[in-house]
């Protein structure tokens, strides 16, 4: 028996941004050798007082249309970038995070833009992506900005349990990229630099380094056995995370980040890291939660 292969699925809405997410997706498809998922989801306009659901045959058959033309802009942008990669489409009538955690079930991984038309619009705007970063069964990959070309891939550690899968993720992607690996860990967060004046100043902060470069070392260690092809370079900063994060992105082609963790990636996608990172990032965006 042939084993089925968990495709990239990718939501498809007929906007730029979701063409770009179609074009990163391909192109990862064919590292991976695995097939292309297309989906777009709607859900039936209301109208009238009280709202009721539209239901005629014209604007059934008006938004089925629509989407097939989504699609199909789709299809020839992933065969623009990715001739040989298998591609398959779906349109579904359901709700954008029902339709998405739903097809993360069977994904490798989510690809969304980093904004939006129709179904999808305002997706990383509000609840949509967040639903998705909690609730999906996959990674989730939000495209924006440019990859630079040769740049590493850059993950953040927070050296906890939680990170395993971030740092997993990070480690095929630099390997099936022949890319560096830069591994970061910010150490100056609530842990440590507190509010409490008189406590950071009997704070050894040479020894907090010299702590947090030894748990940064353990926690890359087995993966650099398993990934001996990938050059990693670690950093430990005395920084806020969503500020060496965004910086190191500048020049990356790949940020990777886990959805929890301790210190300043606590709740990463429900405060400001998550916002910060998918509004403002330089490259795109893997949000990996743990297994």
């Amino acid at each position: 028996m042939t084993a089925v292969v968990a495709p990239i699925v990718v939501g498809v809405d007929g906007s730029e941004s979701a063409l770009d997410a179609v074009r990163w997706a391909a192109a990862e498809c064919a590292r991976h050798r695995v097939p292309l998922r297309l989906v777009h989801g709607y859900v039936l306009p209301v109208g009238g007082y009280p709202e009721i659901v539209l239901t005629s045959y014209g604007v059934r058959e008006s938004m089925a249309a629509l989407a097939r033309g989504w699609l199909e802009a789709g299809v020839a942008a992933a065969r623009s970038t990715a001739p040989d990669v298998d591609v398959e489409t779906d349109s579904v009538l359901d709700g954008v995070v029902p339709t998405l955690i739903r097809e993360s079930k069977r994904a490798r991984m989510v690809v969304l833009g980093s904004r939006g038309l129709g179904a999808f619009t305002g997706m990383l705007l509000g609840s949509t992506a967040v639903a998705l970063a909690a609730h999906g069964k996959c990674p989730v990959v939000v495209v924006r900005g440019a990859a630079t070309e040769g740049g590493p891939v850059v993950v953040g550690v927070d050296g906890t349990p939680a990170s395993e899968a971030a740092i997993a993720f990070a480690f095929e992607a630099a390997s099936t990229r022949e890319a560096p690996l830069t591994a970061v860990l910010s150490w100056t967060d609530v842990r440590v630099d507190s509010a409490f004046t008189e406590a950071r100043i009997t704070i050894d902060w040479s020894q907090v380094e010299e702590e947090e470069e030894r748990l940064l070392a353990q926690r890359l260690a087995g993966w650099q056995e398993k990934y001996p092809d990938v050059r990693v370079e670690r950093l430990v900063l005395r920084d806020r995370p969503v500020h060496a994060l965004l910086r190191l992105a500048e020049t990356a082609q790949l940020l990777v980040v886990g959805s929890r963790g301790r210190g300043g990636f606590t709740g990463m996608l429900l405060g400001s890291t998550s916002q910060a990172l998918v509004h403002h990032s330089h490259c795109p965006v893997a949000v990996v939660r743990p297994a």
